[in-house]
């Protein structure tokens, strides 16, 4: 049975206090993906700010067509429908939500320095993976789907053999049950603010925000394609306005990665990839 039964959709909406963030809901006991229900509504006319929240997902997706191990009863995943009318869809808007997501996190385990953002779209807990974000686009672009996944209550056990030391959950890692329903209501508020400061002022106005979380500054990273082929590899000055990740080469110029997973270099031990 699940920590926490209290988790529908009468639940969140209680817990709301969105202005138009979440106010249409869909809640699904089981589906293979929340980001294709969303799609599928935004195509037939879904408002800004429509949200599906599933119990569990059977195809959970993450960035470059991998998995988001998704099960029932223990975690928090959502999909929402933003409408590039209300809202220009840029890049940056990833790291608007990461940051969203990493003041929730903070929030909850009440200890902000344990909380970091890996560029482009992972919200880390002591180092391991607790949230991942994904945006896709549909309509010709009339739309944008905003995935967002938060490992909350699974305990260590119940980790696959292949992300046991990878990812974490926010109980294991504050030893206290989320109630999924709040943690929803706080994540939709964070992150309606944040869009909206996006909206005013780009990037630039929720910078402060990002960098509040971002930890890679001055690390040495390689970063690499789908392919894991190495497109960049330096000391990381920053991210740019446009999102993209600066770094600095060996041979004293500047590389911008727009896209790639980014692995830190660690003398003697190579790291590992959570999905």
């Amino acid at each position: 049975m699940s920590p926490d039964c209290a988790f529908d959709a009468n639940a969140v909406r209680q817990a709301l206090q969105t202005r138009w963030l979440g106010r249409a809901l869909r809640f699904l006991a089981e589906t293979d993906s929340t980001n294709r229900i969303a799609a599928e509504w935004a195509a037939a006319g879904a408002p800004h700010g429509a949200a599906v929240i599933a119990d569990a997902q059977r195809a959970g997706r993450g960035r470059h067509g991998r998995s988001f191990f998704s099960p029932a009863g223990r975690n928090l995943y959502t999909s929402l429908v933003l409408r590039s009318q209300a809202l220009p869809l840029q890049p940056t808007l990833v790291l608007a939500a990461g940051a969203a997501a990493a003041q929730t996190l903070a929030h909850a385990l009440g200890d902000a320095q344990r909380v970091a953002l890996k560029w482009p779209n992972d919200v880390l807990l002591g180092g391991r993976k607790s949230a991942g974000i994904l945006m896709e686009l549909g309509g010709g672009g009339d739309f944008g789907i905003l995935g967002i996944g938060v490992n909350l209550n699974l305990a260590p056990q119940e980790w696959p053999e292949s992300l046991r030391g990878l990812a974490t959950s926010l109980r294991a890692e504050s030893g206290a049950v989320v109630q999924r329903a709040a943690f929803a209501a706080a994540l939709y508020g964070n992150l309606e603010a944040m869009l909206d400061l996006h909206n005013r002022a780009g990037f630039a106005g929720v910078r402060p925000a990002f960098e509040r979380f971002f930890r890679q500054q001055g690390a040495q990273v390689r970063v690499a394609d789908l392919a894991g082929a190495v497109v960049a590899e330096g000391r990381v000055r920053g991210v740019a306005g446009d999102g993209a990740l600066r770094i600095a080469t060996a041979e004293g110029g500047e590389t911008r990665v727009l896209a790639g997973d980014v692995h830190l270099l660690r003398e003697g031990a190579a790291e590992r990839r959570a999905p």
